[in-house]
């Protein structure tokens, strides 16, 4: 495998981020990294708003990807045009091959009740893996305590997508608790989605998601009653969502 990083500099890098402000972390994969082709993935949720605000700060031009499933609460939407005018976002809206009236002709209506995997893999795992074809490197929102697959994330993972393309992710505000990402959202006076004063507290398509009741994990909301937490966009934490499943 090609790496786009010597191994021995990813070690260093997350041993030396792990102490390190995210701010700094964005400032790193976006300006100093020499990767080139770079991207933020975001579903407009509170730990996205947080991490796109401190990317447009670093370079303002840089693409957001947004999967734009055919399945979002018009909340999400509404929010996604208002921070997009807000903070000049440049939003680039991946699509799936199918609209939603032809994933129902073709697969038979509510995939996303009798088999959710595979309603992810058309809305969300080709459509980002396309775009990520183009790039070097992507940044996400992912937090360490937001679920158990997610426990032992990387700020920094580089990894084959494919035979001859390899990627680097960075996760920036992999080590930050939700508390942090609203005390920044506070802090810096940036709006959130309308649906967490709902009761929600991991949002995504609006068919798969429900409020979390008192004493739930945050992503129990997210394909509740399936055993899934995973869409299975982060390849690695998709493999822990396996393995964890493998022991019950």
């Amino acid at each position: 495998m090609d790496l786009l990083l010597p191994e021995e500099t990813v070690a260093d890098l997350n041993a030396r981020f792990e102490h390190e402000e995210p701010q700094e972390i964005i400032r790193w994969a976006l300006q100093d990294s020499a990767l080139p082709e770079m991207a933020v993935a975001s579903s407009f949720q509170a730990e996205d708003t947080v991490v796109m605000d401190m990317a447009v700060k670093a370079r303002g031009d840089v693409p957001i990807l947004f999967l734009e499933t055919g399945f979002h609460f018009a909340e999400t939407l509404a929010f996604k045009e208002r921070l997009t005018d807000m903070l000049r976002l440049n939003v680039v809206d991946l699509i799936g091959d199918y609209t939603v009236e032809e994933q129902n002709r073709e697969f038979g209506d509510k995939l996303w009740e009798r088999d959710p995997k595979m309603c992810c893999e058309l809305n969300k795992v080709i459509p980002l893996n396309r775009a990520l074809r183009q790039l070097d490197g992507w940044v996400t929102g992912m937090r360490r305590d937001s679920a158990p697959t997610r426990a032992n994330a990387s700020i920094v993972d580089q990894y084959q997508l494919e035979p001859g393309k390899t990627l680097v992710k960075f996760n920036p505000i992999a080590t930050w608790t939700r508390k942090e990402v609203w005390g920044y959202l506070k802090e810096h006076d940036l709006p959130h989605l309308s649906l967490y004063d709902l009761g929600y507290a991991s949002i995504g398509c609006a068919p798969c998601t429900r409020i979390v009741f008192p004493g739930e994990d945050e992503r129990a909301g997210r394909w509740a009653g399936a055993a899934k937490v995973e869409c299975g966009i982060h390849e690695t934490e998709t493999k822990q969502q396996d393995a964890l499943l493998q022991k019950t």
